[in-house]
């Protein structure tokens, strides 16, 4: 009796639908990863402005080293250590599968037509998918310590700003742009100069500027300038989240990174 109840069961287990392997399902898994790559992998991202997203990427040491220059090799420092780097080590460790290509291109000091003259190289030549700009603190910054010129050409600035974006446009059709808007905080260094009031009142018209060519030109908008307004108000110290003025700390750039996560994820990514 016993032979026979064993011989049942064993025939029972014989008929029963075998379950997937690990190796199996891993393979599977596998194969709809190369599948999705294959459809979506690749797409460019570039981050380009002045020293706010350079962080000192490519060992740059905070210099304004020209891209071809900087080490862009060592995974260390390839992204730099600021809002740009979070950003892309979001999109980067969610999405695997889909190959995301981030690059910086910040360059300390520079203003807009700083960048303009490297547009070619270090934009245009990339061909970026998506295109995120923050410029505008410097420009503010050296018409204030210049004393020769009796105001600023803001007609030539909004001119050059949108030049840029047609020749983006002109080499792909397709790219999406998200402009950010220029800040300045009333603390440390740049705080506590004399010149500080006509410092900010021109970073605030840049900003008014980037918000209408957002407008016009139907790119996403960042308006870190409103979210730094906010921030200071709730500061457990002036320097909690600017440390001299012009650059976020730690915290300051994680809010940036967030507010850029939140605006661009669900249209862009």
């Amino acid at each position: 009796m016993k032979n026979l109840t064993r011989y049942f069961l064993l025939v029972s287990m014989m008929l029963m639908p075998m379950a997937p392997s690990v190796r199996a399902v891993q393979n599977h898994d596998a194969v709809t990863i190369i599948n999705k790559v294959e459809k979506q992998s690749g797409r460019r991202v570039l981050f380009i402005g002045d020293s706010v997203t350079d962080g000192g990427w490519g060992r740059s040491g905070g210099m304004m080293t020209p891209s071809e220059k900087r080490n862009q090799h060592d995974q260390n420092h390839l992204f730099g250590h600021g809002y740009m780097e979070m950003c892309a080590a979001h999109f980067m460790s969610i999405y695997p599968e889909r190959d995301y290509v981030f690059m910086n291109r910040g360059i300390s000091g520079n203003t807009l037509y700083d960048m303009q003259r490297r547009w070619q190289q270090d934009a245009l030549n990339l061909q970026p998918d998506i295109v995120s700009i923050l410029v505008g603190i410097n420009d503010a910054d050296r018409f204030v310590r210049d004393t020769t010129q009796s105001a600023p050409n803001y007609i030539q600035w909004e001119q050059t700003y949108r030049q840029l974006i047609a020749q983006l446009r002109a080499v792909n059709p397709q790219v999406e742009i998200v402009l950010g808007t220029p800040f300045v905080a009333k603390v440390g260094r740049v705080g506590n100069d004399t010149n500080y009031p006509q410092l900010a009142s021109i970073v605030e018209r840049l900003a008014e500027i980037v918000r209408r060519i957002a407008a016009d030109e139907h790119t996403l908008l960042i308006e870190y300038d409103k979210l730094f307004a906010q921030l200071q108000g709730i500061a457990p110290r002036a320097d909690y989240w600017i440390w001299d003025g012009i650059h976020p700390t730690t915290a300051g750039h994680r809010r940036m990174a967030d507010l850029w996560i939140q605006q661009t994820g669900h249209t862009l990514f």
